[in-house]
């Protein structure tokens, strides 16, 4: 006799391709979870590694900004101590000034020119006097400009009395003297003002 299979075996076929089917999909949707939370883990890495980075550079742009402004007020610090230097050497240089400018004058002034009166005000002299000749006043002018205290040689005036000896005429000359400051109070002044 044949031997026949009652039993649903399509049925179980059936069942068992399903079971197949749902273990391949739930492998597959597992193995795609993964993928992408791997992937989205990558970039959240390289974004806080960044956001790190980040940090860090303002941490360092931060202290580097106070190392500048540090270096802003060591800067003014050393511009006031400049100034002051700068005045005490110029008060140094000016210290014998009198003597010196004396001197120089006793130098530069030619045979033939009278000093009447020599007046200091600050870094300028003003010498009047009397001349024998113009060419007296322009040889003196020269010294004047070739002299290592003296510079910037302005006649003022050259005045020629009629009624009085023809052979003197009056002089106004300004000279500056090189090196000193005009005023040299309002400069320590300033000086010293700054550092504070």
């Amino acid at each position: 006799m044949a031997y026949i299979n009652l039993l649903p075996w399509r049925e179980e076929a059936q069942q068992a391709r399903k079971k197949e089917f749902i273990s391949i999909l739930a492998f597959v949707g597992l193995f795609m979870f993964l993928v992408v939370f791997a992937i989205s883990s990558y970039y959240q890495a390289q974004v806080d590694g960044q956001l790190a980075r980040n940090q860090f550079l303002k941490n360092e742009i931060q202290i580097l900004d106070v190392r500048i402004a540090e270096i802003k007020t060591l800067n003014e610090k050393k511009d006031a101590l400049q100034k002051r230097i700068s005045v005490i050497e110029q008060l140094q240089r000016s210290r014998n000034v009198g003597t010196q400018v004396l001197d120089e004058i006793a130098k530069i002034i030619p045979n033939g020119i009278y000093l009447t009166k020599l007046e200091k005000q600050g870094n300028i002299i003003h010498l009047t006097g009397k001349s024998e000749s113009n060419n007296h006043l322009a040889n003196m002018i020269r010294e004047i400009d070739l002299s290592d205290l003296f510079t910037d040689a302005t006649p003022e005036s050259i005045i020629t009395d009629e009624e009085a000896t023809k052979l003197l005429s009056d002089f106004k000359m300004r000279v500056t003297i090189k090196g000193l400051v005009g005023d040299l109070d309002a400069a320590v002044d300033q000086a010293f003002q700054g550092g504070n």
